[in-house]
């Protein structure tokens, strides 16, 4: 995903990453919430935490599918 810029609020924005959220990454990869909050859980997933939240950087998830493609038997 491409950088959207974000607004420091003094009129000035800088470029920052688009972050998913539990359930904007469980609508992507046509998964449930439950599911990936047990990977975070487990560390089986990459994540983020900003405080309590969790976030999800796109580029590290696509990586992330990529190394544990597994082939057609």
């Amino acid at each position: 995903m491409a950088a959207q810029p974000v607004d420091l609020g003094d009129g000035e924005a800088v470029a920052g990453p688009a972050l998913l959220d539990y359930q904007q990454l469980a609508a992507w990869l046509n998964d449930s919430v439950r599911h990936l909050r047990r990977l975070v859980s487990e560390g089986r997933i990459p994540h983020i935490k900003i405080g309590h939240f969790v976030r999800f950087d796109p580029e590290e998830i696509v990586e992330w599918l990529k190394a544990n493609r597994r082939g057609v038997a």
